[in-house]
């Protein structure tokens, strides 16, 4: 029998910082930091790009963002406007890689299909890419949590930066904010939000010429809509619930409605020259990881940086 499961609020977004040992994200994280280690182990060499050097030495300022220590902020600079304003060089913040990744409501679900929930899945690629990605040289950080760092302790900083964010943790978009020129997003969702909304943040995130990846999470039976006979269906992110009485009957027009909806993504990702990636949850999460820094690694050769 087809069977699924959504992971509650507690087990998406922890309400205090020590938890008790029930299974949420908390106690999920050791687990998914140790896969996501084993998956970037086992794609090690994609992605070749060490730099000798800090490059150029320009200075640039830019937001500060939640969660960096204040010993960052530049005060003359912040002073100005009653903005807090970190200085970095232009070349730490051109160069550099931006992960998102979607913790709203609708990424807690799984059915017995699947290897892992959307959630765990997205969370299992994003450390695995963050740590191939640093370990080829590059600055990673998640946008709107953390600055871009090279740290070997990368994967644990961005759990630790994750595991706070109370914020952010139904947003099922990334902030809207254009990147840098000679970035690259990676940008993890189930990508179930309004197509237009997506597109909007899409077209924003690239309008300074950034490169970007969208990486689509999907648990199988939302691929196949594989129900028959009398069903009840919910909306995570809503909590609307709709009755049916023949769901079998629905199956041909969700598939279509669908199509299209993915269709819309990647016409935004086309407009905007960034990737489009769809990874089901009942595939190993490796393929969506090589797939992905593949991209990068080629986009990066094809432009020389």
């Amino acid at each position: 029998m087809l069977r699924t499961r959504v992971l509650g609020p507690s087990e998406r977004r922890p309400s205090r910082p020590v938890l008790t040992d029930a299974l949420d994200l908390a106690a999920r994280l050791p687990r998914l930091i140790l896969e996501a280690r084993r998956v970037s182990a086992s794609i090690h060499g994609i992605h070749g790009r060490r730099r000798s050097g800090p490059g150029e030495t320009f200075w640039q300022y830019r937001p500060l963002v939640a969660g960096e220590s204040a010993s960052r902020i530049d005060w003359r600079r912040s002073a100005r406007d009653g903005h807090l304003f970190v200085r970095e060089r232009e070349w730490e913040a051109s160069h550099s890689i931006w992960l998102w990744i979607d913790r709203s409501p609708s990424m807690g679900f799984a059915s017995s299909l699947a290897m892992a929930s959307k959630l765990d899945r997205a969370l299992v690629a994003g450390f695995a890419l963050a740590e191939t990605m640093v370990e080829g040289g590059e600055r990673v950080g998640h946008l709107g949590l953390t600055r871009a760092l090279a740290s070997r302790r990368i994967v644990e900083m961005l759990a630790q930066a994750i595991l706070a964010d109370e914020r952010n943790a139904s947003s099922d978009l990334p902030p809207e904010a254009p990147l840098p020129r000679l970035s690259d997003a990676i940008i993890i969702t189930d990508g179930l939000s309004p197509a237009s909304a997506l597109a909007q943040r899409i077209a924003t995130l690239a309008s300074s010429g950034a490169r970007g990846h969208v990486l689509l999470i999907a648990d199988p039976i939302e691929e196949t809509f594989p129900f028959s006979g009398q069903a009840e269906l919910f909306d995570l992110e809503d909590g609307l619930t709709l009755r049916v009485g023949d769901a079998g009957a629905w199956g041909d027009e969700y598939r279509q409605r669908l199509a299209a909806h993915r269709e819309a993504i990647a016409e935004a990702c086309r407009k905007a020259g960034w990737t489009l990636t769809l990874h089901r949850t009942d595939k190993p999460a490796s393929e969506a990881v090589l797939r992905i820094a593949s991209l990068i690694a080629a986009s990066r050769s094809a432009s020389g940086f």
